[in-house]
């Protein structure tokens, strides 16, 4: 082979590995600009989800809307503003015995099960009125919404009659019904609606099924729990006559015993 043969043919070899090495370095870029768009796709894919996830983390929920509603359709058979005053009892009757409660509240139906018939028998016969006092500060300590629905379902009672509301309040805080205090059965409408089945002015009602469906006493049930709120009362049950407290003998709690509650009771409506 001659010289110059050879020199052509390392010059061809030359330029063929040139021509390679060009077309892998093209190749590897391409691989790289691919990394980088995939890469980016997947930033702004997480930061869309990121923040789609921030604005509905953000957004007002129902009982937020609830709150700051600025029409509040209260149920029948209240007074006062936005209907928060809800009292139940003869008229001529001379006493009023607060009651504040959490539908959520173990001690609560405890006392129900224990005091709320001597208590309904007490108004029934005119003794005295008992005003209702509903709070929701369960729902933020536990978590969950069963104390604000339950509240709003009684609003339903209420506006069906004051012996609905009494009734159905019974048996929200019944063995049979009441939830374990960590548990938001509440919450459920249809579990709602399951224990009006035990009450007979609701068993079947179309408009009491309706309200709470649709939520019609949510706001109100808002206003009252701020009513709770501004009352100064602390923990539930609590019982008050005059803006006295009413406990049981020597202590600081309230009557948990019909012997309790008529001891406490009666030496309230005497003072």
């Amino acid at each position: 082979m001659s010289a110059r043969n050879s020199k052509a043919n390392k010059a061809a070899a030359r330029e063929r590995l040139r021509q390679e090495r060009e077309r892998e370095l093209k190749k590897a870029k391409a691989r790289r600009q691919l990394v980088v768009i995939g890469s980016t796709v997947a930033v702004l894919a997480l930061a869309g989800g990121i923040g789609y996830a921030v604005v509905q983390a953000n957004q007002p929920s129902a009982w937020d809307e609830a709150k700051d509603a600025r029409t509040v359709t209260a149920p029948k058979n209240t007074s006062g503003t936005h209907g928060t005053d809800v009292v139940i009892g003869e008229k001529s009757a001379k006493k009023t015995l607060e009651l504040y409660e959490d539908s959520r509240c173990p001690s609560c139906a405890a006392f129900e099960q224990e005091v709320g018939e001597t208590l309904k028998k007490d108004v029934d016969a005119g003794k005295y009125k008992v005003k209702y006092v509903g709070a929701t500060f369960i729902d933020d300590v536990a978590q969950g919404e069963g104390s604000r629905n339950a509240l709003s379902a009684l609003g339903a009672a209420l506006d069906v009659s004051p012996d609905a509301f009494m009734d159905y309040k019974a048996a929200l805080y019944s063995k049979q019904f009441h939830p374990e205090e960590n548990a938001d059965s509440f919450a459920k409408d249809s579990y709602m609606l399951e224990i009006a089945e035990a009450v007979p002015a609701l068993k079947n009602n179309a408009a009491f099924k309706k309200n709470v469906e649709e939520g019609t006493f949510d706001a109100w049930a808002m206003k009252m729990s701020k009513a709770f709120d501004d009352s100064g009362v602390k923990g539930t049950p609590t019982l008050r006559m005059d803006g006295k407290k009413v406990t049981a003998e020597g202590t600081q709690n309230p009557p948990m015993t019909v012997e309790q509650f008529r001891a406490s009771v009666d030496k309230a409506l005497k003072g």
